[in-house]
Order: C-alpha cells, then sequence, then structure tokens
C-alpha cells in the first residue's frame, strides 16, 4: 500500500454530495452526517500531509481526534453538493489543532474544530519531521468563529 506524495501547496478542498440515506425526519440532513462529511475531510487532509493508510500500516501511528466542536449553522437538502475547506490552525509536538468550513451553495453550513494527538502503540508519540514541517508550513491564522466554547446556560432563578 502507498499514499500518494504529500502536497506542497495548499490543502485540497474536500467534496462530497448529501445522499439520500442522511436525509432526517426534518427533510434535511441529520448532524451525525455533517460529522462523517468532516470526518472524511480529516482523512483527506491527513493524506495530503503523508498521514495516509500506508503511513499507519508501516508507522501503527495515526491521528487520533480528541476534542471537537461543531456548530450547525444551516440546513441542507439531498442532493447538495458540499465543499469542505480544511485548515491547518497550529501544530506542536505531537499535537495539532486544524479546522474544517462547510459549504453549500456559497454559505457557510456547518464547521468543526478539532483537537488532535499523533498516537502509536505506546500511546502519544511526536510526529516524524517531514510531517510536522508540513503541517507547520500549511498553519493559518485561525478563523474568527475558532477557539470558542458553548456557552453556559444560566442556572434557574
Amino acid at each position: 500500500m502507498r499514499d500518494p506524495e504529500p502536497g506542497t501547496g495548499p490543502l485540497p478542498l474536500f467534496e462530497q454530495t448529501v445522499r439520500p440515506e442522511w436525509i432526517d425526519y426534518n427533510g434535511h440532513m441529520s448532524e451525525a452526517f455533517y460529522v462523517l462529511v468532516f470526518g472524511h475531510a480529516t482523512d483527506e487532509m491527513m493524506n495530503a500531509v503523508g498521514l495516509g493508510p500506508a503511513y499507519r500500516e508501516r508507522s501503527g501511528c495515526s491521528l487520533y481526534t480528541v476534542e471537537a466542536h461543531v456548530r450547525y449553522l444551516d440546513e441542507v437538502a439531498e442532493g447538495t453538493p458540499l465543499t469542505v475547506r480544511t485548515r491547518v490552525l497550529g501544530v506542536d509536538g505531537k499535537k495539532l489543532r486544524f479546522a474544517h468550513e462547510m459549504s453549500a451553495e456559497d454559505r457557510t453550513v456547518a464547521t468543526s474544530e478539532l483537537f488532535a494527538l499523533h498516537v502509536g502503540a505506546a500511546g502519544s508519540t511526536p510526529f516524524p519531521p517531514e510531517v510536522r514541517d508540513r503541517l507547520a508550513g500549511l498553519v493559518e491564522e485561525p478563523p474568527a468563529w475558532a477557539g470558542r466554547a458553548i456557552a453556559p446556560v444560566p442556572a434557574p432563578a
């Protein structure tokens, strides 16, 4: 098994069309499938930086998501073409912060900010230098929506 050569340009966009089985009882894409599409966009990012299937087979290491914050901003219907832009927001040793922005018909419909660790059989482990350097070269300023927490609900009076 061989992964494609990691690129040197920006991360590729991930494209997917909303499938009929992703539609819920309200007639639009169910929340679980937004996360599925974001997961596939993460896989594309991993391939683009050299962390694809061949790397996992050879090294026994992979990227594990340890935290995610998803915002559902708009509904999408069956057959809607989706585009996901991925941004690397920071990398350090074995840690990676990145974000996905999902668009449909020129509007943002969802975002996801993730924190992941590079993990092997013995636990978390630093990225190989070539992967770390590739990720570091992709770091962008976080979008305005990144870094937010869920607002607390006030206690009943």
